[in-house]
């Protein structure tokens, strides 16, 4: 959620469409507007799902709000309704040069309208405007979603150790999609968004450029060749930062030290493209991630927050 309207004003003109589907051109504009967001404020107010889901057509329980003026789109929302319990989730975007005229709060309601008043909102930075709107559309703080980062030179993390019986290959494309799947499930089993992937998930981001099996590491057991484990690292090459993308450890697995063994595996990839810095994500209550994460030498960089209706 980025916007900064202190104070609304009535924009003549201004329209609110919902679709269910984005033309190429459509979705490409709103790209445009996103990426003119992030460079006024220094990060992305539509998280990575977010942006792989205006292309490619309809998206079961997506939809996409457009914001226009006089025909001109100056802000976006995008309302995720995939959860059987919780509450549907929403991001919104205004336009840095049409702030301040009440577009935000517009976008709020209308997603307010379209839920039922049942709705999270992700306030991606924690911006003190965003903030201020949660509160005007009568939301309050439900979660907190830290990155942390740390240097990768020097690296001073201890030798990778792997539980007995535990190797590590590099996943192969189409032969390990069903498994890790799997084991993405099983380990994620209590995370709405992380846990839900499906093979088109899994397809989008294969497609994306910078996806590179060679730093998706998985862990298998040596018995009988299954998947307990993963660590998939991501490369942001204009920034020059490396990413934990995500680890996971299926429950079986869990409590063996394979997911800080495999976190380690990742980080020297990451340090051996030459990349100064390692970034990850991770939820502020997940207080045993945070402290390995924490003995890793990570620290806090921003937070996210999502908001959420008490209805």
């Amino acid at each position: 959620m980025t916007t900064d309207a202190p104070v609304p004003a009535v924009e003549p003109g201004r329209r609110i469409d919902t679709l269910d589907e984005l033309t190429p051109e459509q979705a490409q504009d709103v790209l445009d507007l996103i990426a003119d967001a992030a460079r006024a404020d220094g990060m992305q107010a539509v998280s990575e799902q977010g942006r792989l889901q205006l292309r490619g057509g309809r998206r079961e329980g997506v939809s996409h709000l457009l914001l226009t003026v006089r025909g001109e789109l100056v802000g976006y929302a995008q309302l995720e309704d995939t959860d059987p319990v919780e509450a549907p989730a929403a991001e919104l975007v205004v336009h840095p040069a049409h702030r301040g005229r009440g577009h935000g709060r517009a976008l709020g309601s209308a997603l307010l309208a379209a839920t039922g008043k049942r709705l999270r909102v992700w306030a991606h930075g924690g911006k003190s405007a965003a903030r201020h709107l949660s509160q005007v559309l009568g939301l309050t703080l439900f979660r907190e979603l830290r990155q942390m980062r740390r240097p990768l030179t020097p690296l001073d993390i201890a030798e990778p150790v792997l539980p007995p019986g535990i190797t590590v290959r590099t996943f192969v494309p189409g032969q390990d999609d069903a498994a890790w799947l799997a084991v993405n499930a099983a380990a994620f089993a209590h995370h709405p968004e992380q846990g839900a992937l499906t093979q088109r998930d899994l397809d989008d981001r294969k497609a994306e450029p910078w996806f590179d099996p060679k730093g998706f590491f998985l862990a298998v057991r040596e018995s009988d060749g299954r998947l307990v484990g993963f660590h998939w690292t991501k490369v942001h090459a204009e920034e020059r930062l490396g990413e934990v993308y995500v680890v996971g450890v299926s429950p079986e697995a869990q409590g063996s030290g394979l997911g800080k063994a495999l976190t380690a595996i990742g980080l020297r990839h990451l340090a051996a493209q030459g990349l100064p810095t390692a970034m990850l994500y991770v939820d502020a209550d997940n207080t045993a991630a945070v402290r390995v994460y924490e003995g890793m030498g990570f620290v806090t960089h921003e937070v996210d927050l999502m908001y959420r209706s008490e209805t």
